[in-house]
């Protein structure tokens, strides 16, 4: 090999060398490679259920409601001989009368004048017939005593018809209701406008809601009523609306048909008609039975259920059979013990 060849290849041997020193240098300046991150260990949500224990206790059905006073004794005043146009309104709600007192008047027009010439008219056939008798003459007694007759009805059936357009009241008591009339407007037979009460005898009226628990209330069922003042009084239900009388008036009909009457032994020395009170009527009671309340019953698809929290928070669904209805609260009487943890809503 010629010297030339040989340098030729030391520098080919050199720069392999240096090649991979470089080479070498650059892999250790790069930085060495992490072990890759463990993902972190997430704790799922604890889970808060609002629950309620099952108990046993006192539970009640009731129907409640706001009544008012009202008279066990009422008058409903209407025009019975023909209606009118009204003249004058003679009393207000709250007003005391009499029996015989006047409460409406009609206009009566002319009647009064025509009530008077129909008066002289009798007295002229009263005469008439007077001389004839006199006289002897029985044709001319028979013709005056026609006359007299046809006038003397003539005078009654005024008079009547005269009278009939002033309503007056036919009972001693206290003006509990007056239609809303004024000057000139009409009114027809048999129209109730005014309504006189009794305020010696009251009892508690009122209105139910229509719920189906009306079905249970029956005549004597005990009653709870709060006054003004917390005055607490009991009574006892005397008619409902299966119970109340039959009444050709179609308002007295539809008005039986939604109240529910109370009576109390006694009341308050404040009370009157109109007094206002809370009343709470009795349906049934017991004592020493499972109850929840009533949000924490369930139904889907026919069942009726409850949730029951468990040991570990495990949730588990219950049927059960129900009882007695109350406000707040509903008898269980199968499928729960007290003790239990009622999940609810």
């Amino acid at each position: 090999m010629s010297f030339r060849a040989k340098r030729k290849s030391k520098i080919v041997v050199l720069t392999a060398a240096m090649a991979a020193a470089l080479s070498l240098a650059g892999c250790s300046l790069l930085p060495a490679e992490e072990a890759p991150l463990k993902p972190p260990l997430v704790k799922p949500p604890q889970e808060n259920y609002r629950t309620v224990e099952v108990v046993k206790g006192r539970i009640t059905q009731e129907i409640r409601g706001n009544g008012t006073l009202e008279s066990f004794f009422t008058d409903s005043v209407q025009f019975k001989a023909g209606g009118g146009v009204v003249k004058e309104v003679l009393v207000k709600a709250g007003d005391i009368v009499k029996n015989g007192d006047p409460l409406i008047r009609l206009d009566t027009g002319n009647m009064d004048i025509e009530l008077k010439q129909m008066e002289l008219n009798l007295v002229r056939s009263g005469q008439a017939l007077k001389s004839a008798k006199d006289a002897g003459d029985k044709d001319g007694i028979r013709v005056a005593q026609l006359q007299y007759d046809i006038d003397k009805l003539r005078h009654e059936r005024l008079a009547a018809a005269l009278t009939g357009k002033l309503l007056t009241a036919e009972m001693d008591g206290q003006v509990t209701y007056v239609a809303e009339l004024k000057e000139g407007d009409a009114v027809r037979e048999f129209e109730t406008l005014v309504v006189v009460a009794d305020p010696g005898k009251l009892r508690i009226a009122f209105q139910t809601d229509g719920s189906p628990d009306v079905s249970l209330v029956n005549v004597g069922s005990k009653a709870e009523l709060t006054f003004a003042g917390n005055v607490l009084l009991e009574g006892k239900v005397t008619q409902t609306p299966s119970s109340a009388p039959y009444s050709d008036d179609p308002i007295t009909k539809d008005r039986n048909a939604k109240m529910i009457f109370v009576e109390l032994e006694k009341l308050p020395d404040d009370a009157e008609i109109g007094t206002r009170a809370d009343v709470k009527v009795l349906l049934q009671e017991r004592s020493d039975v499972i109850i929840i309340p009533r949000s924490g019953l369930r139904s889907y698809l026919g069942r009726t259920f409850v949730r029951i929290l468990e040991e570990g928070d495990k949730i588990r669904e219950v049927d059960v059979e129900t009882g007695i209805k109350g406000s707040t609260d509903i008898e269980i009487t199968k499928g729960l013990e007290e003790g239990m943890q009622i999940v609810l809503p």
